[in-house]
């Protein structure tokens, strides 16, 4: 079975917007075409920044990050790995290649960036946080909906275009349902949840503005 990885991007960054660093910028360009081609990798685009590693608000690694999710990228070509960021920064741009499952190679280590111990236990750690974060979200979740059918309300009666053969069945929740289920106690959070759990992509806040908008044309 062949697993070689056939597509790249590269992305390359110096620190500052001096005109001395865009020679760096062409130079990093230039040698990782190069190892892109040494790696037989298909090259889909270049990423650049100007700007510091220990920032994470970087147009081009924001660009990078939204292709990696919109494409099938196998790998990130980069110079070094302080390429990718410095501090916090950089374990924060690895947990999401990591997450992405996005290899990282270097031109320094003329293949896959070595990570120390440090970096792997660090990236461990993230992973399992974020897991525990999930069922910990889902959990409400499941809590909310409980309360909501203990309270009186029956969730059934408010899916709409069941058998939807283009997945998950999915519902507009006008506002009554929102009042509905604070009159019987739940909290936004609680609503939110419930909401959610019936397919539909809501905010705490949202629930909550609309709540008052409503309350509002009550006073009114």
């Amino acid at each position: 079975m062949n697993t070689r990885i056939e597509r790249c991007v590269i992305y390359c960054r110096v620190s500052t917007e001096k005109d001395t660093q865009e020679k760096s910028l062409i130079r990093q360009e230039e040698e990782l075409i190069e190892l892109a081609t040494e790696l037989n990798l298909e090259n889909m685009g270049t990423f650049k920044d100007k700007h510091s590693g220990f920032e994470i608000d970087r147009e081009g690694l924001l660009s990078l990050l939204d292709f990696i999710r919109d494409e099938k990228v196998d790998a990130v070509l980069i110079q070094d790995e302080t390429r990718l960021g410095r501090g916090n920064a950089r374990m924060a741009v690895l947990h999401l290649l990591a997450k992405t499952g996005t290899a990282i190679y270097s031109k320094n280590d003329s293949g896959r960036i070595a990570l120390n111990e440090m970096d792997t236990m660090l990236l461990e750690i993230l992973a399992i946080v974020e897991e525990y974060q999930r069922k910990l979200h889902n959990a409400k979740i499941k809590r909310g909906m409980k309360r909501a059918v203990r309270e009186g309300y029956r969730p059934e009666h408010n899916l709409k275009n069941r058998g939807n053969s283009e997945g998950r069945e999915r519902i507009e929740v006008p506002i009554s349902e929102i009042v509905s289920l604070r009159e019987k106690g739940l909290t936004y959070e609680e609503i939110t949840g419930v909401l959610k759990g019936l397919g539909h992509d809501i905010s705490k806040a949202t629930v909550h503005r609309r709540y008052k908008e409503y309350e509002m044309e009550q006073e009114g």
